[in-house]
């Protein structure tokens, strides 16, 4: 790990509007105004944050913290209320800036694995670095197979997503976003939708990812990962950070109380 900054986060905000029904149910999509009164919703709350070249941070907190919006806002899925978020040079929260050059320079691995179902593992993982980089396909196939080896799947290039375990499946969606050359992964809950058994073949290749020296920022609360890769942890809830330290520290010396509490739950 470097010292150099890869991500910095300037009083990041974003707002939610939430439609609350008369019968006191909610909705993010109103039916009738007149019938409806319009809530905000802080997802995330002036968050400010640095991650480090080489740097792997975890984000815990309950659910509904504001976690995956963080993530999600870093790549430019959500955008941002108020504050701004860089990668090295890069204001990705410009509306100026070349989203086709954010989503290269960020790989984004999600709970539900988003593959294509009609394409084969090798042409799911091929397909973004021959549309969006212009690869010719024959290069982009032996990239593609490189990165099946690398994910110790090199066997199942043919196989469809329906073939595949939900294991193999996430591992084909970490190599398919790895095809673009990132320089940062996000995982969001990478492990949460997959049994117990196959959790750790998913954790094993983000471990080498950690030991390579990518910049990865990860929701979970898988803490076997977090002593064995992650540099700092990140605690938040109600959309701000609450508090932030090494593991060792978080673990077994958290100094908020609000921690001590969610802790106590997944320890």
């Amino acid at each position: 790990m470097s010292d150099r900054v890869k991500i910095r986060i300037e009083n990041a905000t974003k707002v939610f509007n939430v439609y609350k029904r008369d019968a006191g149910t909610e909705s993010t999509r109103p039916l009738k105004a007149s019938k409806m009164e319009r809530m905000h919703l802080f997802a995330v709350k002036n968050v400010n944050l640095t991650v480090k070249r080489g740097e792997v941070v975890l984000v815990i907190g309950p659910s509904g913290s504001g976690k995956s919006t963080l993530l999600r806002c870093i790549n430019r899925l959500e955008r941002l209320t108020s504050g701004r978020i860089c990668i090295d040079d890069l204001c990705v929260t410009d509306p100026k800036a070349d989203i086709r050059k954010v989503r290269e320079e960020v790989g984004m691995v999600f709970q539900s694995f988003n593959l294509f179902p009609h394409l084969t593992a090798l042409r799911n993982i091929a397909l973004a670095p021959i549309v969006v980089k212009g690869m010719v396909k024959e290069m982009a196939y032996e990239k593609a197979r490189g990165l099946l080896k690398r994910v110790d799947l090199e066997d199942k290039e043919n196989s469809h997503p329906a073939q595949l375990s939900g294991g193999q499946q996430q591992r084909v969606a970490i190599a398919r976003a790895l095809a673009m050359d990132p320089h940062i992964m996000l995982f969001d809950e990478p492990t949460s939708a997959l049994d117990p058994e196959m959790i750790k073949e998913v954790l094993d290749v983000m471990l080498a990812l950690a030991k390579e020296g990518m910049t990865m920022m990860v929701v979970s609360h898988e803490m076997g990962f977090a002593k064995a890769a992650a540099h700092r942890i990140i605690f938040m809830d109600e959309g701000e950070i609450i508090e932030e330290g090494p593991p060792d520290t978080i673990f077994n010396n958290a100094q908020q109380e609000r921690t001590r509490r969610f802790l106590k739950h997944i320890l």
